[in-house]
């Protein structure tokens, strides 16, 4: 078959053609690969980011990509009917797939653990995303910039019946990680919540999403163009250049929208920090009002500074949110073909991987998608 595979860190991608990979468990699908979505993990895999750590490659030549969908080409036969635990797939099913996580151990505290995160329904009891034993596709085994993928049925989800790979593919990651981000600020309708990086992948997805769901959306970004795209998707969100605006003026504009005068009161009742960017995070922190919460996905190699006047004295919470479970994904699936929750999206053919890379360093809004139905060129 034919992949797209890195040799070694710092170098492009190679086209080439490698095995098709091999069934080796119960829970094994083969996949025929539709679309793959790009990802700036895939940058930071690519470029030796994870060398050291559970996520970077265990073997050369690597394949890379960790958010993509397809259609089932084949079967470990024992999986049919065998195992009331696994949804039951069949060749032919059309199938989104995310990277995390493929053969968990089923055994460790977070495998055996009920507790739901944030409310959430979690996976059956011996499955999680969170196992830190678990393999990642894309990351610490190949993933789908290649025509097949072997993937864990107990990973993947199957597709309503009118959504295209194309559109899936980058809601395996970027949709799902910004929906369970908004799932864990845990607000209701009609309450605020800030998006940092609102014209980015993840993040002109949450405007959508944020909107359905019934939430006053404040869209934070830095670019023009990221500032346009998050204009244009939106119904009735405020977005703001932050170059141009201060924290503390959207807060004062928050306030005279509701009425509100007092200090503390006004503002969004959660923030979502998605740049890995400390100036970013201070923004966030600025639009949060008391008792506000602020839902942390990136994970910048220095971290972030915070104020502990902050969580001391306005009782600012500050949590993490990493993608979700597969109960989630199914949710998420579910809630973007009912609401016609869609990517921005650029084309490329399997061939020119290249090409997307250096697009993706030059900036891009939306999502950048290899498309395997375009013809090799």
């Amino acid at each position: 078959m034919k992949a797209q595979v890195l040799k070694a860190y710092n170098e492009p991608y190679v086209f080439t053609d490698v095995p098709l990979p091999k069934i080796t468990s119960p829970y094994d699908l083969l996949i025929k690969v539709e679309a793959a979505s790009y990802c700036h993990t895939d940058t930071v895999c690519a470029t030796g980011g994870f060398d050291g750590h559970a996520n970077a490659p265990t073997q050369w030549p690597h394949i890379g990509c960790h958010e993509f969908a397809g259609t089932v080409a084949d079967i470990h036969k024992p999986l049919a009917g065998s195992d009331s635990s696994v949804a039951p797939f069949q060749i032919g099913t059309r199938v989104g797939v995310p990277g995390r996580a493929f053969h968990p151990c089923g055994t460790c505290y977070e495998c055996q653990r009920e507790t739901p995160d944030y409310g959430q329904p979690s996976d059956s009891k011996g499955y999680s995303v969170y196992c830190p034993k678990a393999k990642n596709l894309g990351l610490s085994i190949p993933g789908g910039f290649a025509e097949y993928a072997v993937v864990d049925a107990r990973q993947v989800a199957p597709l309503p019946a009118e959504m295209s790979a194309v559109d899936a593919a980058p809601l395996m990651c970027a949709g799902l990680t910004i929906y369970a981000a908004l799932k864990n600020c845990q607000l209701q309708r009609g309450d605020r919540v800030a998006i940092l990086g609102c014209g980015g992948g993840l993040g002109h997805l949450g405007i959508q999403f944020a909107e359905k769901m019934g939430l006053k959306v404040v869209g934070i970004d830095t670019s023009g163009p990221a500032v346009a795209l998050s204009q244009r998707l939106a119904t009735n969100s405020l977005i703001v250049n932050a170059t141009k605006t201060t924290a503390d003026d959207v807060v004062q504009i928050m306030g005279n929208e509701d009425g509100i005068v007092e200090q503390g009161r006004m503002g969004v009742d959660a923030a979502i920090i998605l740049p890995e960017s400390q100036a970013a995070f201070d923004y966030g922190m600025r639009l949060l009002k008391n008792w506000g919460t602020c839902v942390v996905v990136s994970f910048p190699t220095s971290g972030f500074v915070f104020s502990t006047q902050d969580i001391v004295f306005r009782h600012i919470s500050i949590t993490g949110s990493l993608v979700g479970s597969n109960a989630i994904l199914r949710e998420m699936l579910a809630f973007a073909d009912e609401h016609g929750v869609k990517c921005v999206s650029q084309l490329f053919a399997l061939s020119n991987l290249n090409d997307l890379v250096t697009r993706h360093h030059q900036g891009v809004e939306g999502k950048l998608i290899i498309d395997l139905s375009l013809a090799t060129s």
